[in-house]
């Protein structure tokens, strides 16, 4: 079932995202998490996507040899092994940083043959290290135009030439927005400007950064509907569990912490402290945006437990 047909019927759905095991690793690393959600309903499940990075061989005689390394492969294996061994629609991510519009076309075709009929199309992150993200050759500089090569897909026209017989697609497909603005842009016009050109190009829903203000949410549907984005707007939460998050979790994802949340998290003298505040905090949030109507809640389990979710959907739904 797609995406956009699950969010247009009554009551908010409950979703989440996980993030394939390290490579070498096996689906049971992954497998405790989905199994402790899996009783709450989930409407589907996001399996994101990594791109590979170049990191430094020790040959042992004072010299170095650079490799091209994927630490977390297996999006479409995990995403195959999710819906059919769980029943559970996914929506694999489909990014498009290291990966060329012929490679993004075979992934696609993967897709389309395990069935699979929804993603979520994003650009992706710079290489480690380096802080202007570089499209590969033959690839896409941004998601409108990975979005325009999927929507393309759907209607039966290919980067690869001559193609015979091929199956036309039928993927649904979302976008990621930034209710405090992409780091990247310059202003939240221009970031809702380039938003709008992802919905253009056909985007059919948009899943949120993480954020810990509703205001700034219920802000951003605001401006977005003044432009003409009609389209489905799922919140993304994140409950905080870690010390560490009140300096990191700003750092890597260019957001703000509430002046509140932050004066509770200094408060705290362990990390079990600050699981237990983030759980209450993300119950809060959780309840007003679904009072408010919100198509879906969708949680990301990347640094959180799976059973600080689960408390707080059982809290929620």
């Amino acid at each position: 079932m797609k995406v956009i047909d699950i969010l247009n019927t009554p009551n908010t759905k409950f979703t989440f995202e996980i993030v394939p095991p390290l490579k070498g690793s096996t689906m049971e690393d992954i497998s405790q998490t989905i199994e402790t959600l899996l009783p709450y309903n989930p409407s589907y499940i996001n399996v994101t996507s990594h791109r590979a990075e170049t990191v430094l061989i020790d040959n042992g005689n004072g010299t170095f040899n650079k490799k091209v390394v994927t630490k977390r492969p297996g999006t479409v294996g995990v995403s195959a092994s999710i819906k059919f061994k769980y029943g559970v629609e996914v929506v694999p991510h489909i990014i498009c940083g290291g990966f060329t519009a012929e490679e993004t076309e075979d992934a696609l075709f993967d897709l389309q043959f395990l069935g699979i009929q929804n993603v979520l199309a994003l650009r992706g992150d710079a290489v480690k290290g380096e802080r202007v993200f570089t499209p590969e050759l033959n690839g896409h500089s941004n998601a409108d135009g990975l979005v325009h090569q999927i929507k393309n897909m759907n209607q039966g026209e290919f980067f690869t030439p001559d193609l015979k017989n091929a199956g036309v697609s039928d993927f649904c497909i979302g976008v990621a927005g930034y209710p405090e603005k992409h780091c990247e842009a310059p202003n939240m016009e221009t970031d809702l400007r380039h938003l709008k050109s992802k919905i253009d190009a056909g985007a059919e829903y948009i899943v949120t950064q993480m954020f810990f203000d509703n205001k700034t949410y219920f802000q951003f549907v605001e401006n977005c509907c003044k432009i003409g984005i009609n389209v489905p707007i799922i919140p993304g939460l994140k409950p905080i569990s870690l010390l560490a998050n009140l300096n990191n979790l700003p750092q890597i994802f260019h957001i703000d912490l509430p002046a509140e949340l932050a004066r509770e998290m200094e408060k705290c003298k362990t990390n079990a402290d600050v699981r237990e505040l983030g759980v209450e905090w993300a119950i809060q949030q959780s309840k007003e945006l679904k009072a408010a109507g919100v198509p879906a809640l969708h949680y990301f389990t990347l640094g959180s437990t799976a059973k600080s979710i689960a408390e707080i959907v059982k809290q929620v739904y």
